[in-house]
């Protein structure tokens, strides 16, 4: 057995059944291993898209997800996708070919030091240098990626380990000449050759064990439960805020679910947590967060830090009790310390909270009307902007329009700017890990692979990517993906021939549109040259024809791509991020 067909056979025993590529004479071995493992290769066009894949996996099925990718270039095609990764918390293993172990450091094709790029990108980066190590390595690098704060995690495979025994032998004899040395200096690097490829092979792999992946679960803190309990009896305006980390645990989402609607609190969820608590839930709300936390005597955080999207902490009144729970001791108390907080799963801290917690105070019904009756009214303005004439296709409308067509069994990828943000106010998702974004760092690009992994692990769910057009451009090509295997994704591009979350602001601060002008580019047509359908949406008044049109495609068993020439609107003037 080669050791690509081990490293195969470990990650099937850890519960990977596909891993993402881009092929390349370094990993080839792990990829033939794989498919013959029984491990679907899923090829394509871009290494970043590999990760994004993975990573989109990883969310949707808490195990980590591979992306096998080939040495140098290929390697450092990964690093955005990677650092999205890890501040995502996802636990993402990408494997990375390398040089041979006896070349190393010697200008050999692709050769660079991989470690060190990846290292400041990961939980940790390790290095196989003999065949004994592939199993070690990858068990700890599954445990490494799901345990604590989850993450991405580096291993580096060199190519003289991949191959069968014999053969790199012969590489290694061959290099000293016809395999018959003469003189003292032949002889010696033959000798030195063949104790390197004997440690190289040192173990038998076909006497090799694998463990099953094992979950790790953290400690719940008891004393924080019932402090907390204490607080909520006493609170008259709670609100809860639920970030992407709560869903680090995809099996526990329907009980999270559960324990909310329990605690009883009104709850905004960010991130991985929409489409928690489903469409039109009684405790969730969608709109006017910065005025419910103002205006709130407790907030607890669970799984999102006081970063940029709560204004560093000075979104929550001073007034407010602060609760904060979070797996990340860093998080936990960044730019603002709450006045308690909890180091533990925040999804485990829910469900644990509801078994104790009050019954819902009736003394909380005056401010839950009061949050309902301010989401109405934000839902009537989009509404009346919806109605306005914007010269092409009003966005907010066909947002609208998306969102009463989208089945109760739908997943959206979220990639874009300014067209995606408002997605984000209109779009209701129907269930929980219905939802995909980049996550805070708010990466372009990751839509593809996203929807690429979504539709594979939800084949059921009709896949939506929202994309806007400045973000389209880093992944088109993976509709070919889409097509070569068979995965009826529904793209839908916000064409307004601008980087606009950029340009509105730059040009009424700055006066000047450089580098955010885009064509209206006819992204239908590059759609049918990959293969897949393309269809162009001019008018408001053939929005759902459009759309369900888009929808009977896919069901057909066809990628397709909407290109919707959208009009500009000021819906989210003055929405600039630092």
């Amino acid at each position: 057995m080669d050791s690509g067909t081990i490293i195969a056979k470990t990650l099937k025993q850890k519960g990977v059944s596909r891993v993402f590529t881009l092929c390349g004479g370094h990993i080839s071995p792990i990829l033939v291993g794989a498919r013959q493992t029984g491990i679907g290769v899923i090829d394509v066009r871009h290494e970043a898209s590999a990760v994004f894949a993975a990573d989109a996996t990883a969310r949707l099925t808490g195990i980590p997800g591979v992306a096998v990718v080939t040495a140098g270039p290929g390697v450092t095609n990964t690093v955005t996708a990677v650092k999205n990764a890890q501040l995502a918390q996802s636990p993402v293993i990408l494997l990375g070919g390398a040089a041979p172990t006896v070349l190393k450091g010697r200008g050999a094709l692709q050769d660079i030091d991989q470690r060190a790029l990846m290292m400041p990108l990961v939980k940790a980066a390790l290095s196989i240098h003999q065949n004994c190590d592939i199993v070690p390595i990858l068990e700890e690098a599954f445990v490494t990626a799901r345990s604590g704060i989850p993450g991405p995690v580096f291993v580096e495979c060199p190519v003289d380990l991949l191959y069968p025994e014999d053969l790199v032998r012969s590489w290694y004899i061959g290099a000293t000449g016809d395999g018959q040395p003469s003189g003292f200096k032949k002889k010696l690097q033959q000798l030195y050759l063949k104790r390197h490829v004997d440690r190289m092979f040192a173990c038998d792999l076909d006497a090799v064990d694998v463990a099953p992946a094992a979950e790790t679960v953290g400690p719940t803190d008891d004393r924080a439960i019932g402090t907390v309990t204490e607080q909520l009896a006493l609170a008259q305006r709670p609100v809860m805020v639920i970030g992407s980390q709560a869903l680090l645990n995809p099996g526990m989402s329907a009980a999270l679910s559960r324990a909310v609607d329990a605690i009883g609190v009104p709850v905004y969820l960010a991130g991985m947590a929409r489409g928690l608590m489903g469409a039109g839930h009684r405790l969730h709300m969608r709109h006017h967060r910065r005025e419910a936390l103002k205006a709130s005597d407790l907030v607890i955080l669970a799984g999102m830090p006081c970063d940029f999207r709560l204004n560093y902490g000075r979104a929550v009144g001073r007034a407010a009790r602060l609760i904060a729970v979070n797996r990340s001791r860093q998080e936990l108390t960044l730019n603002r310390r709450p006045d308690t907080g909890v180091l533990m799963d925040p999804a485990a801290f829910l469900c644990a909270l509801s078994t104790v917690a009050p019954a819902p105070d009736d003394a909380w019904a005056p401010w839950l009307a009061r949050l309902r009756d301010r989401d109405a009214e934000r839902d009537a303005d989009i509404s009346r902007q919806a109605s306005q004439d914007v010269g092409h296709v009003n966005p907010l409308a066909l947002l609208q329009a998306l969102d009463r067509l989208l089945p109760d069994d739908s997943v959206i990828v979220a990639d874009g700017g300014d067209f995606v943000a408002s997605a984000a106010y209109v779009l209701k998702p129907r269930k929980p890990l219905s939802w995909l974004d980049p996550g805070v760092f708010g990466t372009l690009g990751v839509g593809a692979g996203f929807a690429i992994g979504a539709r594979l692990h939800r084949p059921h769910s009709e896949t939506w990517l929202i994309y806007g057009d400045g973000a389209a451009g880093y992944s088109l090509s993976e509709l070919d993906t889409m097509v070569r295997h068979g995965l009826p994704v529904i793209a839908l591009v916000g064409n307004d021939a601008a980087w606009a979350q950029i340009a509105r602001d730059q040009i009424a601060i700055l006066k000047d549109d450089v580098g955010t002008v885009l064509r209206p580019t006819d992204y239908h047509v590059v759609a049918e040259g990959f293969g897949a359908r393309g269809l162009l949406l001019e008018r408001g008044e053939d929005i759902d024809a459009v759309l369900i049109e888009a929808q009977r495609i896919a069901a057909a068993g066809s990628p397709v791509l909407v290109n919707a020439r959208i009009g500009r609107t000021d819906f989210r003037k003055g929405s600039i991020s630092m």
